[in-house]
């Protein structure tokens, strides 16, 4: 399985990275910029990633901007619905705006800071992932 992980925070990073690395092969993002490059050089590369965790809170553009990007280029590829990245979004805020307007925008999932261990290892079961 292929990951991206975006998070302005290294220690978010850090802590993401090393619970997910059970799961499969990470790459790791410190901007919005950074993970749409990413993501476009793994669908160019035709290696595309499973699963992106990406954190809301983030300068432009933010998690939200990059997530409906993210959801805009894989419909101008055709890529249908099933075989889409699964997208987490991870943050500190939880309020009924932001999850709204995540899952308007495509989110598979919301998780809020400090994220439960045992919550996202359910929520990647749920999504059909197992760690190696």
């Amino acid at each position: 399985m292929r990951i991206l992980i975006v998070d302005d925070d290294v220690t978010s990073r850090i802590i993401i990275y090393t619970f997910l690395t059970k799961y499969g092969e990470c790459d790791i993002a410190a901007s919005g910029m950074e993970a749409l490059s990413a993501f476009d050089l793994a669908i160019q590369g035709s290696s595309p990633y499973d699963l992106v965790t990406l954190d809301v809170n983030m300068p432009a553009p933010d998690g939200l901007q990059v997530l409906s990007m993210i959801r805009d280029r894989e419909s101008k590829l055709g890529i249908p619905r099933k075989q889409r990245a699964k997208i987490i979004m991870t943050t500190s805020l939880c309020d009924d705006q932001s999850i709204t307007t995540a899952a308007s925008r495509g989110c598979d999932c919301y998780l809020v800071k400090p994220i439960a261990w045992d919550t996202l290892n359910s929520v990647l079961r749920s999504m059909g992932f197992s760690k190696d």
